[in-house]
């Protein structure tokens, strides 16, 4: 079945998400769309926030916090990135990664339409994510009308992010669908870890 859904997802991705992600590189000039993906990342920090304190990584939700602060302020609203000039580092935690640092083990892997991708602890994580989604809430609930547009361009920024690197992986792979699962895997298993995994599995593969 995840087969068959990477396959539909390709396919979904070739003739509508890539071409509507290399009209929007053609369209956008370089400065306004890393300003987009600046806007982006910066009310993404807020969840990180959420998950680093639900993780007990005080430090790191301190720092977090910090850069939202800055780059909403000097940052004009997050358009530049003025936190990572001044060395504040940027993190990546969201509830899939807090359930594994409380011993949620990571379930099988699954492929789900449209998103790519998962398993099942971080399907759910998904679900959670959305709860402290700004995008999402304020999009959403505050000004529903906005919602799909404000959604849209987040995926399009996302997806005009990776045409680069895919070439890399279209030409590595001789089966993609291996590749990107033992990729995503391995991922997600360095990141609920910080970046020391231990080195038994705590993966169940389809």
């Amino acid at each position: 079945m995840n087969r068959k859904i990477f396959g539909f997802n390709e396919s979904v991705d070739n003739y509508v998400f890539k071409p509507v992600a290399k009209g929007y590189k053609w369209l956008v000039p370089d400065p306004v769309e890393t300003a987009v993906g600046n806007v982006f990342s910066n009310l993404n920090d807020v969840p990180v926030t959420v998950n680093n304190l639900l993780q007990l990584k005080f430090s790191n939700a301190l720092t977090s916090t910090t850069r939202f602060l800055v780059n909403s302020t000097l940052g004009l609203a997050g358009i530049v990135d003025v936190a990572s000039d001044i060395g504040l580092e940027k993190h990546d935690e969201d509830f899939g990664q807090t359930m594994g640092y409380h011993g949620v083990a990571t379930g099988p892997y699954l492929v789900l339409p449209f998103l790519g991708p998962s398993s099942t602890r971080d399907a759910g994580g998904r679900v959670l994510d959305l709860a402290t989604d700004p995008v999402f809430i304020g999009s959403f609930f505050v000004a529903p009308f906005v919602g799909p547009i404000v959604g849209g361009t987040r995926a399009t920024d996302t997806r005009a992010g990776l045409l680069k690197s895919e070439k890399t992986l279209d030409e590595a792979a001789l089966d993609k669908y291996e590749f990107v699962r033992d990729a995503y895997l391995q991922r997600r298993r360095n990141l609920v870890h910080d970046g020391n995994p231990p080195k038994s599995k705590d993966t169940e593969e389809d």
